[in-house]
């Protein structure tokens, strides 16, 4: 959404259905089908699964792949500009990558999230002090409180809404797995303005 907000057509894929998604849509390895069509669009942006590197899921003791590296191999063989996000517990795995805050943006949620890019620069928001805490998973959030959109979260309405993920039309799981679009629209306009891709919304 952050990105079709900053003016490009949006192509979405993903190896399982995704009913919800607002854009067009092909159900295929995303891997494999960045390594067939990447050379085809103007900009390109990935998500491999993060589960190999959020803190549940190591409590938990499951293994999950690597999918970062052969998604990068993918993104440079496709030669044109890319974004590689996930969370910040994968930044060990990324190349020299920014970190966007929620709060950062006026959102209420930190929602730290990391970003490598094939060479142009992400410029972040003032980073603010996180003075808020974090509801605690599965309780109502308090006032004074930040939401933490993960695992069995309390009110989704909530976390669909403007003032925290910005994505009402998203399910719980698909909130869980997302980022806000306020930082890809930020993300889509810096690469625009420095790459030469001219999305609708920003050409002359």
């Amino acid at each position: 959404m952050g990105y079709h907000l900053a003016g490009y057509d949006v192509l979405s894929v993903d190896i399982a259905p995704q009913p919800r998604n607002p854009f067009a849509f092909i159900q295929a390895d995303a891997i494999a089908f960045i390594a067939g069509h990447g050379h085809l669009f103007d900009l390109l942006h990935a998500s491999p699964p993060c589960q190999r590197y959020t803190r549940c899921q190591k409590i938990r003791g499951r293994e999950h792949p690597d999918l970062i590296a052969p998604t990068r191999t993918a993104l440079e063989t496709a030669g044109r500009p890319w974004v590689i996000e996930n969370v910040e517990e994968a930044a060990p795995e990324l190349r020299d990558p920014v970190v966007l805050c929620g709060a950062a943006f006026g959102l209420r949620t930190y929602r730290h999230r990391a970003f490598e890019t094939s060479g142009f620069t992400i410029s972040p928001p003032p980073h603010p002090a996180h003075a808020a805490p974090l509801a605690k998973m599965g309780r109502p959030v308090a006032d004074h409180e930040f939401m933490h959109v993960v695992g069995n979260f309390s009110n989704v309405p909530l976390a669909r809404s403007e003032a925290v993920m910005g994505m009402p039309w998203a399910s719980r799981d698909g909130l869980r797995e997302a980022i806000p679009p306020a930082y890809t629209e930020l993300i889509g306009r810096q690469a625009a303005a420095q790459t030469g891709v001219r999305p609708a919304a920003l050409a002359a």
